[in-house]
């Protein structure tokens, strides 16, 4: 059974990263089932409702806020990372990276979702069954970091973060889904061109089937974390 192909059924979902990448696939996916879609990113997103935004700044989470003011919102999915210049290949060095780079990486993958889920709580208090899922990765689980130093913090904050909210705010379900090489066009040009090893990346398929599951589940249960590897990785297993 194909759970991905009713993600986001009837329900107002905004994705945050929806112009490339793991949000670009989730995005199209959600196009056609969603009541209503909103694709936040800074450079245009072909699918819903575009909102031009940089969520690592003030202004760009105000501007989401703006936009969605007083409407419902049944789902917020921040899809959207950056990492460090070389990350995962064997040219990636930390001493070699800056301040800027660390912050930046940091702003986007923790800062952002924590300042996104805030201003959006109004919105996210007028749904029923309000949930909010989190893109994380194998490499901030325990014991589990790879050598991408602001990366692994990022997303081992994040796990923090979703744990803190769920107690915080008991009415929103929040999810982290922690997947490993995800087939995006991205990672499979890195594949292709020899910077990542040779390897079989998770289907966006896959992807969609695990978020279509969190956001499919009635108000009674919330799936905390999603661990999603690739076959025979011995990360996750």
């Amino acid at each position: 059974m194909e759970l991905h192909m009713d993600l986001g059924a009837g329900k107002h979902v905004l994705v945050a990263g929806g112009s490339r990448g793991i949000g670009l696939g989730i995005a199209s996916r959600l196009a056609g089932a969603a009541a209503r879609l909103w694709s936040v990113s800074r450079s245009p997103s072909p699918h819903g409702e575009w909102i031009q935004a940089d969520l690592a700044t003030g202004e760009g989470v105000a501007a989401v806020a703006d936009r969605l003011g007083g409407q419902r919102l049944d789902a917020l999915l921040y899809l959207g990372g950056t990492w460090e210049r070389n990350a995962f290949t064997a040219a990636y060095a930390f001493a070699h990276g800056d301040r800027a780079e660390l912050e930046r990486v940091l702003a986007v993958n923790l800062l952002a979702p924590v300042h996104l889920v805030h201003a959006l709580l109004p919105e996210l208090r007028r749904s029923p069954s309000p949930r909010a899922l989190f893109v994380g990765s194998l490499s901030g689980l325990d014991n589990a970091a790879s050598r991408e130093v602001a990366n692994s913090a990022s997303k081992f904050g994040l796990r923090g973060a979703a744990q803190a909210l769920r107690r915080e705010l008991p009415w929103l379900a929040v999810t982290v889904l922690n997947p490993g090489n995800v087939a995006t066009p991205e990672v499979e040009a890195d594949i292709d061109a020899g910077r990542f090893g040779p390897q079989v990346p998770i289907p966006m398929d896959d992807l969609a089937a695990a978020i279509g599951f969190a956001l499919s589940l009635s108000p009674a249960a919330v799936a905390t974390e999603i661990n999603l590897a690739q076959t025979g990785s011995a990360v996750g297993l």
